[in-house]
């Protein structure tokens, strides 16, 4: 079994102190977090930018990911590790074609393994399913079962991301089914991040141990 990691999402606002958290999440549990989603709505790309910049220079001075989420043009201005699609962002192929052979691209799948296969032919570097659970991050109608996961990582070998509501309390099920990554935001930000991060570490640590 793989080791599962933490894809942290960033919470719309990363204004005023976030910088730090994003510190100190990462460094609460150092090769737990790979991956990094900035994730901020309705603001131009000027300012996108702007507010991505500490944020990029602190991922890559701890070697995690940082994706941009929907935005082909801004992962490509910023020359930001990657990219994440929803089913609404364009196509895989298009955004290689912009971003290049090197970037991680993801695509949102939802509960869908047609759509997950889809995704993979178009050279995907990642799959992403959800939501497992109510989400105060990002309403979801979609609700897969953990089986989608252990389907996936049986027959593919693109990682699978897990999304939506997961917690360090709820997380087991996910884990036990073979997800590569937690897709986590609110679970960190909405309270103490290197408590949070913490926890999903022992939690992951204890899954594998068991799963040993």
């Amino acid at each position: 079994m793989t080791d599962c990691q933490l894809y942290l999402i960033s919470p719309l606002d990363v204004t005023g102190d976030f910088p730090q958290r994003l510190e100190r999440a990462l460094d609460a549990g150092p090769g737990l977090a790979t991956a990094f989603q900035f994730r901020v709505k309705d603001i131009d790309q000027h300012e996108a930018a702007r507010l991505a910049e500490p944020l990029q220079a602190i991922c890559a001075a701890r070697d995690v990911a940082f994706i941009v989420n929907d935005d082909v043009a801004l992962a490509k201005r910023l020359g930001a590790d990657g990219v994440h699609l929803g089913q609404g962002d364009g196509d895989v192929r298009d955004a290689r074609e912009e971003l290049g052979r090197e970037a991680q691209i993801g695509v949102t799948c939802h509960a869908s393994r047609h759509l997950a296969m889809e995704a993979g032919e178009g050279g995907a570097d990642y799959v992403a399913f959800g939501a497992f659970f109510d989400s105060t991050t990002k309403a979801s109608e979609h609700r897969p079962e953990p089986e989608i996961l252990e389907w996936w990582s049986t027959v593919f070998e693109i990682p699978c991301v897990a999304i939506g509501g997961i917690t360090p309390a709820n997380c087991a099920p996910i884990l036990a089914a073979g997800a590569d990554f937690l897709a986590v935001s609110g679970a960190v930000w909405n309270g103490d991040e290197v408590a949070a991060v913490k926890a999903f570490a022992q939690r992951i640590g204890a899954e594998q141990n068991g799963a040993a």
